[in-house]
């Protein structure tokens, strides 16, 4: 009879969960991208996704001489012509470069590279 009442003890223990030892939450990054990241948190039933907003000024982008221009970050991107915006400050492209607009910028980029040549700031469009 005590090996019986101490098996259904025993049993008992290992049927209920540990008390002490609190649910475990896994964070894991689902999605990166240049202006948010998408977040999937996985705990004991239930996941849930969470939208992380990486909040970049629009216009806080300052382009520099050298740097590699990357259109994602690039607000109003268009090419531009630059004989409309000749009165402005814009001349002639060099071979293998083009005028595109980025916010209230003028940036000289390379075609093949995307390297800024020249940057003209505060051109109204």
């Amino acid at each position: 009879m005590k090996k019986l009442i101490l098996g259904a003890i025993a049993a008992s223990l290992i049927a209920t969960p540990a008390l002490a030892a609190p649910p475990r939450h896994e964070r894991q990054v689902v999605k990166q991208q240049p202006n948010r990241t998408v977040i999937v948190e996985r705990g004991p039933g239930y996941r849930e996704r969470t939208v992380i907003r990486h909040d970049r000024a629009r216009n806080d982008r300052q382009w520099q001489r050298g740097q590699r221009f990357d259109r994602r970050y690039a607000t109003n991107y268009r090419q531009i012509d630059y004989r409309q915006y000749r009165q402005r400050g814009l001349y002639a492209p060099p071979r293998g470069y083009q005028w595109v607009q980025s916010g209230n910028d003028a940036v000289l980029v390379a075609v093949a590279s995307g390297l800024i040549g020249a940057v003209i700031g505060g051109i109204a469009f």
